[in-house]
């Protein structure tokens, strides 16, 4: 049970010797930087510069594809709701008019909210126009 206790911190003090010989070192002016090139092993500044290039033009197709989809479903979700209303609101007209036995009449709107809702529309026809010659929209 303590044989690997024993292990762990043997190989930690040799693991601190090692990087307190590298400070000491580096700390007189000492320390070379000795670059071991290996026939298989590719340079580490070369692979990092592949990685960053790669994964920039990997994260704008990731982007454009998300934006691609968001902009797809939503157009979908959309158009499939107002046809489902539109169902709904068949079905709910159908029940209604089961239920009722007559045909369902609009009922006439006052003089006076005509008068209004037509003096609304007029005011936001002048508000489009003053903005379209103000360059706002």
């Amino acid at each position: 049970m303590y044989l690997p206790f024993i292990f762990f911190f043997l190989s930690l003090s040799g693991i601190i010797v090692m990087i307190g010989r590298e400070l000491i070192l580096i700390k007189n002016g000492q320390a070379i930087a000795v670059e071991h090139s290996h026939p298989f092993v590719a340079d580490i500044q070369k692979i990092k510069h592949l990685i960053f290039k790669n994964s920039k033009k990997f994260g704008y197709a990731i982007l454009f594809v998300t934006l691609k989809f968001f902009i797809k479903s939503s157009n979908f979700i959309k158009t499939k709701s107002i046809i489902l209303i539109e169902k709904i609101k068949n079905k709910i007209k159908k029940k209604n008019n089961i239920l009722n036995n007559e045909t369902i009449e609009k009922k006439e709107v006052s003089g006076y909210l005509k008068v209004i809702s037509e003096y609304r529309q007029k005011i936001k026809k002048i508000k489009h126009i003053i903005k379209e010659e103000e360059g706002i929209e």
